[in-house]
């Protein structure tokens, strides 16, 4: 016959009968939680041997054993130990490279990169600036390969002070390559490498599809180059400060090494890797 009542109610364990367990918690570091018994209300700073340490807002820290006994949102809860987390998967830098587990600035080598302005320089440091401060290379611009040579002679380069020198336009018969291919043959040659890209300025590493764009604009002979550039995009180009401004866009565009052309990419790899040799 079939009790209609259910079980006896005055059998063992009758008062927790009906008793949801509580859910578990990890005691995740920075999770607030208070304590049932005397109210106790703070932050999970740590949890070893059994024990949970928590922090109030006043900085005061006390132990309690993990288990129930807590409240999380003001709901009652058992507090287990947080499960292991796998390691996080290596970082890159903005370069592609792995960047060093807490990697930090290496005291700069007497080897330098030479960029030739300003624009140049902001850009590698964007993409590479990691790369070069764990290598401690330093990057200076020369406003200009015309003064190479000046530089050179200043300070003569060694095996142990090498310089890679970074030129826009470097394409057969120019200007750039003239003076590269000077340098390159004489005492100095052994330590300097120059390396180049064909584009006509820096702005132009920096690929169409990063700026939202089909292609670059042709410029006219005759017309500054970026003055004609900014003009034919729409872009205030009426004095420097425009000019500036419309670079700080352009840089602003680049978020990793991707955003530049094989041709740039390549060049600046190959300087680093000459810079750092021993």
């Amino acid at each position: 016959m079939d009790d209609r009542y259910g079980s006896d109610v005055l059998a063992p364990g009758w008062k927790k009968a009906h008793e949801r367990p509580l859910p578990r918690v990890e005691a995740s570091r920075d999770l607030v939680v208070e304590v049932m018994e005397d109210g106790f209300c703070g932050a999970v700073t740590g949890v070893s041997g059994g024990l949970v340490e928590l922090e109030d807002r006043h900085g005061r820290r006390r132990l309690f054993p993990l288990g129930p006994g807590f409240l999380v949102e003001g709901q009652g809860v058992v507090l287990i130990v947080p499960a292991a987390k796998a390691p996080a998967a290596p970082q890159r830098t903005a370069s592609g490279s792995f960047a060093a587990p807490d990697a930090r600035a290496r005291t700069a080598r007497a080897s330098r990169i030479f960029v030739e302005g300003r624009h140049d320089a902001e850009l590698v440091e964007k993409v590479w600036g990691d790369d070069l401060r764990h290598e401690g290379v330093v990057v200076e611009y020369l406003q200009g390969v015309d003064l190479l040579e000046a530089a050179l002679r200043d300070e003569p380069p060694t095996d142990e002070r090498r310089y890679g020198v970074l030129v826009d336009h470097l394409v057969p018969g120019s200007k750039e390559s003239r003076i590269a291919q000077a340098i390159e043959s004489g005492p100095h040659g052994p330590y300097v490498r120059i390396v180049g890209h064909p584009f006509v300025d820096v702005w132009q590493c920096v690929t169409p599809r990063a700026l939202g764009i089909d292609a670059w604009p042709e410029v006219p002979r005759g017309i500054e180059w970026k003055v004609g550039v900014c003009r034919a995009l729409g872009w205030p180009a009426d004095d420097q400060a425009d000019l500036a401004r419309a670079w700080q866009y352009i840089l602003s565009r680049v978020t990793s090494y991707r955003d530049l052309e094989p041709a740039l990419l390549g060049r600046v790899e190959e300087l680093i890797d000459f810079v750092c040799v021993g």
